[in-house]
């Protein structure tokens, strides 16, 4: 008898129809890259300043460019003039912002009735070694120092936002002082420099001579107490 040969049908079929061939799936494109966040307007607006602060320290007031400032910041030079409408507004805005923290405490400092002045300037020391000194608002400074007398629509700005705003805070304690007896005379009403002077001589000496010989400041402004608070001279008998 004869062999019956049985033939393996294909998976597909159970009468060995050659299986359908199974539908490609769409390949999906790969998503588009995102494009910058962006920025609300007073992020983009603090960004253009802190940009500003880098150029300006690095540069100068006078080589400083808007150009460089605007790719610094991320954005268009056209945006940048949305904000400021030249180097000088850019500039002004970035003393604002920058000192605004520091002489609203300050102002703090001087009106506080119950604190005793000399510990009221005492705060006022420390407070500029730590948020002038220790920050980057001391190139600022620098930048004045340096700038100012080649430029001296900016030195007027700075001494009438900066200057004359604080140094009279440091009048009123220093009178206040004076008349409680914690200031032997009342030289340091009638000059406030001379309480603000070391500050300025440190700012210096960093640009200097920070390299060479590191300054002390906080022992330079404790010292500086202790001098102010020396015993009164001795007056010739008549």
């Amino acid at each position: 008898m004869p062999k019956v040969e049985h033939r393996r049908k294909g998976p597909g079929s159970a009468r060995g129809k050659p299986a359908p061939a199974r539908p490609r799936t769409a390949s999906r494109a790969p998503a588009a890259p995102r494009g910058p966040r962006r920025l609300a307007p007073e992020a983009r607006r603090a960004a253009i300043l802190r940009a500003a602060l880098g150029v300006f320290a690095e540069r100068g007031f006078e080589a400083a460019r808007l150009d460089d400032v605007a790719a610094r910041a991320g954005v268009a030079k056209g945006t940048l003039y949305l904000y400021f409408r030249d180097k000088e507004a850019l500039f002004e805005a970035l003393i604002r912002t920058a000192v605004s923290p520091v002489m609203e405490r300050l102002a703090a400092l001087a009106g506080a009735a119950d604190l005793p002045p000399m510990e009221a300037l005492a705060a006022f020391l420390r407070l500029f070694e730590t948020e002038v000194l220790g920050t980057e608002r001391k190139l600022l400074l620098r930048l004045i120092i340096a700038e100012g007398p080649r430029f001296p629509a900016l030195a007027e700005f700075y001494h009438r936002e900066v200057v004359s705003r604080g140094l009279a805070h440091v009048r009123a304690l220093a009178a206040r002082a004076a008349a409680s007896g914690e200031l032997p005379t009342d030289a340091a009403a009638r000059f406030p420099q001379l309480l603000v002077a070391p500050l300025l001589l440190a700012v210096i000496w960093d640009a200097l001579f920070g390299r060479i010989a590191p300054l002390d400041v906080g022992g330079l402004l404790r010292a500086h107490q202790q001098v102010l608070a020396g015993k009164p001279e001795r007056k010739a008998a008549p």
